[in-house]
């Protein structure tokens, strides 16, 4: 079992090691996207600053200038949105914006006050006449501004689907082998408990009087039950509407009656009244049990159960809680896990049936509501109230 801890362990520190390599390449596509950004913007504003010393040559020119080049290198921005302007902010051009129908006006104002905030304008003297250029980052440049948002949303996505796909078909894998496992046992225990039976009829016609007999029936018989629970896995399970307080008293006396004196377990139900759900009882037990021999274990034989049932709001709660060991928050989810366990004996399977009868067989949850180092744990069963 410590080899199935480590192999559990090993892969949640295989996934940990995935999610970090995929934040690296994040973080350095984005540091590289923004540096190349930055290089790109610093190259747009030479060409801005360019192109308005290019408009100013052209406005000074004479009839006798050649303004073929300077024309060129104006109508060459064909990416980069600039607005020329008066002392006044008047609007004298604009390129590379797309107007509004309405209100251009207010449209300009607004795009003067972005444009200014995010590039310094450039100031264009022609004789006593001054002219601002304003200008902003070219559509392309904006695109690597959120290239490497768009790449973290992707991984993202990209986790989601690798981890639900993972642990659907992990999930799909493990619901085969419980199923196999279970039936195989099944199978395997119903011949000799069938040849015990007839064993134990014999001894009781031949001792009628042996109480030790009547013990052994009992055993026996619980054998058959577990055999039958075994082979319910997999099923769709037969649940009854069955008295919730007499389930618990006969799941309670019986782990009594098999418990060291020094172990108290107790039982604190509804005084005023008597409880009816729909339970699948061999299967309902069987999960009350594994949480109190799980907590007898924890206590090491010594200490006390106590099973606290509440009803609200058309659900029915269901507390146990031992005085035992503990154990820390990151294990609340774990212990669930098949396979994994602290004890040197066991295979680990008993809270993980549990999760299962309880979520998938009867519709409910079942979790760790609180645990204490060296105080004890609470185990909390919610089912559906009739």
């Amino acid at each position: 079992m410590l080899n199935i801890n480590k192999l559990y362990e090993i892969s949640q520190r295989l996934k940990l090691i995935f999610i970090l390599v995929a934040i690296a390449i994040v973080v350095v596509s984005t540091l590289f996207t923004n540096r190349l950004a930055k290089s790109l913007a610093t190259e747009e504003q030479k060409k801005v600053e360019i192109w308005a010393e290019a408009t100013h040559q052209s406005i000074i020119a004479d009839e006798n200038t050649d303004i073929t080049f300077i024309s060129s290198i104006i109508q060459g921005n064909t990416t980069i949105p600039v607005i020329l302007t008066d002392t006044s902010n008047n609007v004298l051009s604009s390129l590379n914006i797309i107007e509004p129908k309405t209100n251009i006006d207010d449209f300009y104002v607004s795009e003067i006050s972005k444009f200014s905030a995010n590039k310094p304008r450039i100031k264009i003297k022609i004789d006593n006449t001054v002219e601002y250029l304003y200008y902003d980052d070219s559509s392309f440049v904006k695109q690597l501004y959120y290239f490497p948002y768009i790449q973290l949303g992707v991984i993202i996505i990209f986790l989601l689907v690798a981890f639900f796909a993972f642990s659907g078909t992990k999930k799909a894998e493990q619901n085969q082998v419980w199923v196999g496992l279970s039936k195989e046992t099944a199978h395997q225990l119903g011949t000799p408990i069938s040849s015990l039976l007839a064993w134990v009829d014999l001894l009781k016609m031949r001792h009628k009087e042996d109480k030790l007999i009547v013990e052994m029936e009992k055993d026996v018989n619980r054998l058959r039950i577990i055999a039958e629970r075994f082979s319910k896995i997999g099923s769709k399970p037969d649940l009854q509407i069955v008295s919730l307080n007499e389930t618990l008293l006969n799941s309670v006396q019986y782990m009594t009656n098999r418990s060291s004196q020094k172990v108290a377990i107790n039982c604190h139900l509804p005084e005023d009244e008597h409880l009816f759900i729909k339970l699948n009882v061999p299967l309902f037990e069987w999960v009350i049990e594994n949480l109190c021999k799980n907590a007898i274990d924890a206590m090491d034989g010594v200490g006390r159960i106590d099973i606290h049932v509440l009803l609200k709001n058309d659900e029915v709660y269901i507390d146990v809680k031992d005085t035992g060991k503990g154990m820390d928050k990151r294990k609340f989810k774990v212990i669930f896990t098949p396979g994994f366990t602290t004890k040197k004996r066991g295979w680990g399977l008993g809270l993980s049936l549990a999760k299962r009868i309880i979520e998938e067989y009867h519709g409910g949850k079942i979790f760790v509501k609180q645990s204490e180092l060296n105080v004890g744990t609470v185990f909390r069963i919610i089912l559906k109230a009739n």
